[in-house]
């Protein structure tokens, strides 16, 4: 095991002491993001579903049964990375297509910008960054970042490595002609960083957001044939489903060799890995999100509530699981914490995440009393669903753009009120019951809704003809500030 007992101060900026023993240093930390895993798509839920390594981190440290994340990518991106709703600067309303001028804005500070001043020298992302792609200053490097392996955009086709026609696949800077399947990619290249990571003086930092299961449909044939159930007489969506099964068995083989690639450094008791999805499973592919309602693109429990798990050995007592509600925007806080420091003594913004640890190293249940929100406006201010989760209630609005309470009585808002602790699979909608419930709820929507300022991401199907990507996605750190790719007739500058 590398020796940790002294780092020096010189790398940790004054940012905390040095440690007097291996036990007090500060972990490796390994985040693990599924895309579109719905809630009953991992095998400690579902036996259906083939994901011993995912199981092993369920097993081997707790379950976060009530995690939740934004209802689609981009977002629950941009709030793991910050530790605030995504809203609050722009980044709730839709996922940034291809398109899409628009990034996480440079003002806001990044979980790696964070770690590397408290002495995590390597940073490492594999895989779907979808943060801003068509301007250096979004790029991963450029946001804390010391290593990039993966894909800018999201929905890549799995084996041409392509987005928009076009090959979307980059070591750093560079455009990179490696070939394989982006699971497999994505995965050994991880593991092989962890291992010369683990060689160093100083903790690392690996995030691993993999474009599984995501659309497309795509998997070798050997995964197919391990997983799915594919006898040639499936209609589309559950042939899809079979593939999805695929999908994410490889996913979970990937997710084994990062787990051997900690155990081999000898790191293993001092590495953290936190396994998440960033939405629940899509809808159309039966039962992945059983037996909670919705499905991605919803605030109801099947888009916001995922399958969530962290091991850390000799820390985190194994075979637990947890109520509290937490998710996305508490890992920020509680990583720094783990790593030495108090958010409050580096956050330069309002937070809205929390500090988790001591709900996963069992010394309380209790997360202190908030509200939790969801949101999300893809489709544009006629069409926008917001959810808050406050006392064990819950209230859903879906319609038109939520500016004062009194909306809450016109017929083109839907409006659900759910008492949760009693009705986790929102079955009972309990709105006609308690009218003043729903207002005072509604209220804090309304609250939560301002905050989206004026040059927030535009909906999703804005601009969306005519778009020429820049040559295999490229972007130029010299020119940071640079537009890359171009409208037919209109070269943007």
């Amino acid at each position: 095991m590398p020796l940790r007992t002294l780092i020096p101060c010189c790398f940790l900026l004054g940012c905390f002491a040095c440690a007097a023993h291996a036990d007090d240093a500060p972990p490796n930390i390994v985040v693990i993001l599924a895309d579109d895993l719905g809630w009953n798509s991992v095998g400690y839920h579902n036996d259906e579903f083939k994901t011993p390594h995912i199981d092993s981190i369920a097993a081997d440290g707790i379950e976060l049964n009530r995690f939740y994340v934004a209802p689609m990518c981009s977002p629950t991106r941009a709030g793991l990375m910050t530790g605030r709703y995504p809203i609050r600067f722009g980044l709730a309303r839709a996922v940034i297509p291809p398109y899409r001028d628009f990034g996480l804005p440079v003002s806001e500070t990044t979980l790696p910008e964070m770690l590397g001043r408290l002495g995590y020298l390597d940073r490492g992302v594999f895989g779907k960054w979808h943060l801003g792609h068509r301007r250096a200053k979004w790029h991963p490097l450029a946001r804390g970042f010391t290593h990039f392996h993966g894909h800018y955009n999201g929905a890549i086709d799995y084996f041409d490595l392509t987005r928009e026609g076009v090959r979307d696949w980059h070591l750093d800077y560079e455009s990179s002609d490696q070939e394989g399947y982006a699971t497999d990619l994505i995965a050994d290249a991880a593991a092989n960083w962890i291992k010369q990571s683990a060689a160093s003086d100083t903790p690392y930092f690996c995030y691993l957001p993999f474009n599984a299961p995501h659309s497309p449909f795509q998997a070798p044939d050997e995964a197919i044939q391990r997983y799915g159930d594919l006898d040639g007489k499936h209609k589309p969506n559950a042939k899809n489903r079979e593939i999805y099964k695929a999908m994410i068995g490889r996913m979970d083989e990937g997710i084994g060799s990062i787990l051997s690639a900690i155990d081999a450094s000898g790191e293993s008791e001092n590495t953290l890995v936190w396994f998440f999805s960033d939405n629940g499973g899509v809808a159309g592919l039966r039962g992945i999100n059983d037996p909670l309602r919705g499905a991605k693109l919803t605030v109801f429990e099947g888009g916001t509530r995922v399958p969530a798990c962290v091991r850390w050995p000799g820390k985190i007592p194994a075979g637990r699981s947890t109520d509290a509600v937490c998710g996305y925007i508490d890992l920020l806080p509680t990583l720094v914490s783990l790593a030495g420091r108090t958010i409050s003594e580096l956050a330069e913004k309002p937070m809205d995440g929390v500090d988790l640890s001591a709900v996963l190293f069992g010394k309380s249940e209790r997360i202190e009393s908030r509200s939790w929100f969801s949101y999300h406006g893809q489709s544009g201010p006629s069409s926008e669903h917001l959810a808050v989760i406050d006392d064990e209630w819950k209230l859903v609005v879906n319609g038109p753009q939520l500016r004062d309470i009194g909306q809450i009585q016109d017929e083109h808002q839907q409006v659900h009120l759910f008492h949760l602790s009693d009705d986790l699979n929102e079955m009972t909608d309990q709105a006609a019951q308690y009218p003043e419930r729903v207002k005072k709820l509604a209220q804090q929507l309304v609250e939560h809704r301002a905050l989206q300022p004026k040059d927030a991401i535009t909906p999703y199907n804005v601009d969306n003809s005519g778009f020429v990507p820049p040559p295999r996605w490229m972007l130029d750190p010299e020119h940071p500030d640079e537009l890359v790719g171009h409208y037919l007739g209109t070269v943007h500058k």
